[in-house]
Formats: C-alpha cells, sequence, structure tokens
C-alpha cells in the first residue's frame, strides 16, 4: 500500500448501517425520552467497561519488578566490610550483600552455585575442584579468575591478618589448575566442608599491595568492592570519619539474577534505644537483633516482626587456666546446677528463645534441648550447697561468702564475668549474679563494647567467665569451638577445654559421611562435657526481624546468622507490575 491509497484510507468516511434511521428516531424523542435514553446508554458504557475491566483482571497476574527501597537501621558502626574480618553486625551484614562466594545458600538450605559454575568432589570427598563463571565479574567490572580465589584463602590462613575464619580452613590446601579452576584438599575428609565455599571472594587486583600490617587499616574495608547481588553508591561519615549511612544499589547480573529491590539503605545508631527511637519517627523501616523487651512494645504497635531460631549457644565459659576458683570442678558443677535457664529465656528474652543443656543449639537433634526442671530453686540451692560443702567450701559469716582454706592459703568463691555490651547480655549476667550470690558467691560483671570484646578479652583469653555466643551454624561442626588444638587465638575454643577423649570425637564427627555417625561422636562428646563442665550452656535465642509490609517474599527458613535473613534477597520485592497470566511463566 503506497501513501495516496494510506491517505485516502484515513480520509474516507464510514457510516454505521441504520445510522439515519436512529438518529431520527433520537430526535423524535421529547426531552424526557432524551433524558432517560442517554442515561441508560451512560449505564450500559459503564457496565461494559468495568465487566472488561474484572474479565481482564481475571486474566492478569501481579509480578515483581525491580524498584523500591528498603531503609535499615543497625547497633553499631562497620569497620570490616571485609568477608575475612567482619566481626560486628554492621560488618557482617553488608559484606554479605556485597560480596559472594563461590557457592551460596538458598533459604531453604540448600547448596547453589555463585562465583562457581560447577563444583566436582572426589570419591574419597576430599578434594574439591571449583571452575568459575566465565560471567563472574567485581562491581569494578574486572572478572573474578583462580589467583582472586587463592588471595582471598592465604589472607585469611594468614597468622599475621588474624582472621576469624582462619580456624575452618586449617589443614586445606588450594591449588590453582588453571585461570578459571582452583581445587582444595583436605587433610581428611569433612562434610561440611562445602560450606566454606560460600566465603565471600576478595578482588586481588584491590588488595595485592595491601601489606599484612595495613590490611586491617585499608580504605577498602569500609569503602568495599566485591561480586556480591550490590554495590556501594554512596556513602556519608560522621565528623570523626566514621560510616554512619550506606546506599547500596544492584549490581547487575544476568546469570545470578538481579535483585529487584533497587537502594537498600543502612544506617548506624549507637545504641538499641536510639535504634528503636529512629524506627518510631520513621527514621528506619527495618530493624533486628533488639532485645524481648522491645520487641514486645513494638508488637504492640502492630509492627511486622518476623521470627526465626538461630542456631546459636550462649553460655557461660570458664577460663580454668585464669581463674584458680573455677578451676575445681565442684564450683563448675554447682553453678551450672544453680543456673536460672528458665527464668532467663522468661524474663529476659521474653519467651523468644529455647533453654539448652550442652554445646548444640537446640532443635539439631531431639536431645539438645533441655526440659524444664520439677526440682525448685531452693532444692537445687540445698543440692549445690551440699556439693560445695563436701569439698571443703564454708561461709564465711563475716562476708557472706563461701571460702575453701588450704595450708598455702585461703580461696574465696569470687570472680568475674566478662561479656558485651548489648543490654540482653547484661540483663542475663545479672539473672545469673542474682543466683549464684545465693549459693555464697561473689560475682562481678564487666561490660566491654562489642569489638572491644573480640579484640582485647576473648582473643587474648583475658576473663575468669565469658558470657558469649558461640555461632554453631547450620553444618553443626563443634571443631573450631572445643577441639584442643583450637584453644589459642584465632581459634574458638574459647575455654581452653582439652580433652583427649572429646578430641577424638570431634575428629570422628567431621569425617563421618553418615547423619546417624555424626549424632552419635556428638552424643558421646557432649556426655563428656557434661562431666567436666568447661561452661554452663543457657539457651539458644530466636531472631527477631521487624520489616515493614511493603517488603514481599522475605523467607527466613535456613537462618544461620543475622545476616542471613538475606540468601533470598534476590526475590524480596516491594514494586509490582501486573501481565496476563499466559506471560507469567
Amino acid at each position: 500500500m503506497n501513501y495516496r491509497e494510506l491517505r485516502l484510507l484515513f480520509l474516507r468516511r464510514f457510516s454505521m448501517p441504520k445510522e439515519r434511521s436512529i438518529r431520527k428516531i433520537i430526535r423524535s424523542f421529547t426531552i424526557a425520552e432524551k433524558a432517560i435514553f442517554f442515561f441508560f446508554v451512560a449505564i450500559f458504557a459503564l457496565s461494559s467497561i468495568a465487566l472488561l475491566v474484572r474479565v481482564n483482571n481475571f486474566f492478569l497476574a501481579e509480578v515483581p519488578t525491580e524498584g523500591g527501597t528498603l531503609t535499615e537501621g543497625v547497633v553499631g558502626n562497620p569497620r570490616f566490610i571485609n568477608p575475612i574480618l567482619s566481626l560486628s553486625e554492621a560488618d557482617k551484614n553488608l559484606t554479605s550483600l556485597i560480596y559472594s562466594g563461590l557457592v551460596r545458600i538458598t533459604p531453604e538450605g540448600k547448596i547453589e552455585n555463585d562465583l562457581a559454575d560447577e563444583v566436582n568432589i572426589s570419591n574419597d570427598r576430599r578434594v574439591y575442584t571449583v571452575h568459575i563463571r566465565a560471567d563472574a565479574f567485581f562491581h569494578d567490572g574486572i572478572p573474578v579468575t583462580a589467583d582472586d580465589i587463592i588471595f582471598t584463602i592465604q589472607k585469611i590462613n594468614n597468622s599475621n591478618i588474624k582472621s576469624p575464619r582462619r580456624g575452618a580452613w586449617d589443614g586445606v590446601e588450594v591449588e590453582k589448575i588453571d585461570e578459571m579452576t582452583v581445587s582444595f584438599t583436605l587433610r581428611q575428609t569433612y562434610a561440611p566442608f562445602i560450606y566454606n565455599l560460600t566465603i565471600g571472594i576478595l578482588p586481588k587486583h584491590i588488595w595485592k599491595n595491601v601489606s599484612d600490617d595495613e590490611f586491617s587499616f585499608s580504605q577498602f574495608n569500609t569503602l568495599p568492592i566485591g561480586s556480591g547481588p550490590y554495590q556501594v553508591e554512596r556513602v556519608e561519615r560522621n565528623s570523626g570519619g566514621i560510616p554512619n549511612f550506606y546506599r547500596l544499589i544492584t549490581f547487575p547480573d544476568t546469570s545470578r539474577g538481579t535483585p529487584f529491590v533497587s537502594n537498600i539503605i543502612f544506617k548506624f545508631y549507637q545504641s538499641e534505644e536510639t535504634l528503636i527511637e529512629a524506627y518510631n519517627e520513621g527514621a528506619v523501616e527495618s530493624i533486628s537483633g533488639i532485645s524481648p523487651e522491645n520487641t514486645l512494645e513494638l508488637k504492640k504497635s502492630n509492627a511486622r516482626i518476623i521470627t526465626s531460631p538461630l542456631p546459636r549457644v550462649f553460655a557461660v565459659f570458664f577460663n580454668q587456666s585464669k581463674s584458680k576458683v573455677l578451676s575445681n570442678k565442684e564450683v563448675r558443677q554447682a553453678l551450672n546446677l544453680l543456673s536460672p535457664r528458665e527464668e532467663i529465656v522468661e524474663n529476659v528474652l521474653g519467651g523468644y528463645g529455647t533453654i539448652i543443656g550442652g554445646p548444640l543449639p537446640a532443635g539439631i537433634y531431639p536431645w539438645t534441648t533441655l526440659a524444664e526442671s520439677d526440682t525448685t530453686f531452693e532444692e537445687k540451692l540445698a543440692t549445690a550447697k551440699e556439693l560445695l560443702n563436701k569439698a571443703g567450701w564454708k561461709m564465711n559469716e563475716t562476708t557472706g561468702l563461701l571460702e575453701k582454706k588450704s595450708k598455702a592459703d585461703t580461696m574465696v568463691l569470687s570472680f568475674s564475668i566478662s561479656t558485651g555490651d548489648a543490654p540482653e547480655l547484661q540483663a542475663v549476667a545479672n539473672e545469673l549474679v542474682e543466683a549464684w550470690s545465693k549459693l555464697g558467691a561473689k560475682v562481678d560483671v564487666l561490660v566491654f563494647e562489642t569489638g572491644d570484646l573480640n579484640q582485647n578479652v576473648i582473643r587474648s583469653r583475658d576473663f575468669d567467665a565469658l558470657l558469649f555466643g558461640n555461632v554453631v551454624g547450620r553444618e553443626a561442626d563443634l571443631y573450631p569451638f572445643w577441639h584442643s588444638s583450637q584453644r589459642a587465638d584465632p581459634g574458638l575454643n574459647i575455654a581452653l577445654y582439652t580433652n583427649g577423649r572429646a578430641d577424638k570425637f570431634l575428629d570422628s564427627a567431621r569425617s563421618a559421611d553418615k547423619p546417624e555417625l555424626v549424632e552419635s561422636s556428638y552424643k558421646s562428646f557432649a556426655k563428656e562435657l557434661e562431666a567436666e563442665v568447661p561452661a554452663v550452656f543457657l539457651y539458644t535465642p530466636s531472631f527477631i526481624y521487624v520489616v515493614p509490609e511493603k517488603v514481599k517474599a522475605i523467607s527466613l527458613n535456613s537462618l544461620t546468622v543475622p545476616q542471613d535473613r538475606f540468601l533470598g534477597i534476590r526475590d524480596w520485592y516491594i514494586e509490582t507490575n501486573k501481565v496476563w497470566k499466559i506471560f507469567t511463566d
């Protein structure tokens, strides 16, 4: 059809059949008849439009689309946005979004390839060969290669770096096969090793010129470049130069999928009180890690609260090498007997926790959850006093404290508990002090800022007793926390526990290829701890997440640590579009 024919088509007048007759009939109507006629025509037209809309909506489906912003508040400022150094919750939250590993964990707890496109495991399960995706890039556009993988693992194993992840890589040899392939060789079979491959990968081209001494002070710890689903767009700092605002934007990724939520803003606060105040004022929309007491208040205001059990073990770990009092087994037994677990879960956690009596979190196995005792506190107190009395502890009526005399000196039942500055931990410590003081013990509570606690108390093992939470993880590997080889930093055996039989049980659990063998080894190990009482195990907490209704598709099924709430971040969405159902697949 040429231009002339097309023009004639548009200029042509079209007429409706019987149009003249219809017009003649309408002209014959009276004014009243015309009003009624056009009224019903309008009703018919509107009804037809409404019907068409309903029919159209029936065939439409709402689907997620890119867009929207989530503003999250966090207690504490980030210092190490670095997968091999991250310590605080602020560090870990940002690290989990900015960095990615060779594999990742889905919200359902399954393992999927991330930077890797193939992971092969040898028949003896000691060699893991990983091939990197050809389209894996860092945020600055540089490809991810085998050199980056090897560089990251070498930094973890470097004793000068003091990475808290070092224990998990002890004895693992990494080798470059080619530019896009690496292999990991284990000394012995270790079934949970696949989880090690979730560690975020550092870009060697960014970090290679940073010396070991400068590593923890590098600007790249607060201006990170990774390969994760989000990248840093803007950072704001306070007058002291400390970051207090991060805006993250999505990192386009066709293979793994770009997240729907376009922006995630993190704001940092110095205390839970200021965080709650910011939430109430609307400065932030989501918060986590808040105390149960504040959770109950937020629940009254109809906030959307999501909870999930955390595989953490909160306990009081005894440093027998520093405290002479705690080196007495009968003292540890009495303190364990008189520990108010039920009261802690009810009064401090508001019911958001489960009491435990061993090194594994509640829910891992049926026997890891401690049943509530029918024995009264007074009965427990009498038993504990009798236990100490038989061991030679006598009450000093002047001081009100128990003492044990020997030829050399007099030992007083007195020690300190070191813990973090979280309100929950301080409240738990106070519950313990109140209970143990009735036994005739003088217990001082020493409170430290989280970073100070990690750096100057835990690492140096400078404490009598430590109220702390071990993140056992989904693989339930107790080796880093209790094996005698892990007593020194960066090992996590903070009780400095040594027991040859216990070591054998831990080794067996690590190498077992059947779940029932793992459970059997851990059950035997738990009995060893029960007999020696190197720690008083208290509870497994629940994770509490306050998040706005606008954010959809949040799944916390496989939560291990708080930052695991972002495992399914690519599926979260705020904005939606409507499309015909036939196109949704």
